[in-house]
């Protein structure tokens, strides 16, 4: 359980830092730059927000094998990232689209570059945006279940949502790692609907 809650927190923390990386560039540049095509990208980025990894499984499957990251962390980062991704452009988006462009020409008549603006004036006036999409896109890889079930079958290999259920078998239920491994509003329903003081 240890292994598979430290994996956890490791694909969690990168698919995060992954997709903020990419995320923070493409909404600010979609949000500062009125280019042909702009308004279809921000719904094709929408759009594909309500595809569910279920759905694709067998693609993901099948890309996993040829670029040879089955039973690796570093695919379950990129799905990971991959879906975490819209969200994270489009509410970064909405947050740098309010931030008025005046407050970064002023910056660059000060002296400082289009980085220093974006570093030092536009982030620090998003933070809320920035704070929403990190915790959403930590959750959402933390919790993400069906993909690991799928690209993941060696047992240092499983995240905590993967191990999980190994707890829970036809010959055996080990409760005490089950409750220390979930939540206890998970797992109440289950413990309810099999447990009765008879």
């Amino acid at each position: 359980m240890g292994d598979a809650l430290l994996l956890s927190l490791y694909v969690a923390g990168a698919a995060t830092l992954l997709t903020l990386a990419v995320g923070l560039s493409a909404a600010y540049y979609t949000a500062r730059h009125r280019f042909r095509g702009r308004g279809a990208f921000l719904l094709l980025v929408l759009v594909t927000q309500m595809f569910a990894p279920t759905a694709l499984l067998v693609g993901i499957y099948r890309e996993m094998v040829s670029l040879d990251l089955t039973d690796t962390a570093a695919g379950l980062i990129l799905v990971n990232a991959v879906f975490n991704l819209p969200f994270c452009v489009w509410i970064l988006n909405a947050y740098f689209a309010s931030i008025p462009r005046e407050l970064e020409e002023a910056a660059w008549l000060d002296g400082t570059g289009r980085f220093g603006a974006l570093t030092r004036v536009v982030l620090p006036l998003a933070i809320p945006g920035v704070v929403t999409a990190l915790v959403y896109t930590f959750i959402g890889a933390w919790n993400e279940y069906v993909v690991a079930l799928t690209v993941t079958s060696t047992s240092n290999r499983m995240t905590l949502t993967r191990a999980i259920p190994g707890f829970v078998t036809s010959y055996h239920e080990q409760w005490q790692y089950l409750f220390a491994s979930c939540p206890w509003s998970r797992c109440s329903s289950s413990w309810s609907a099999t447990w009765s003081p008879d």
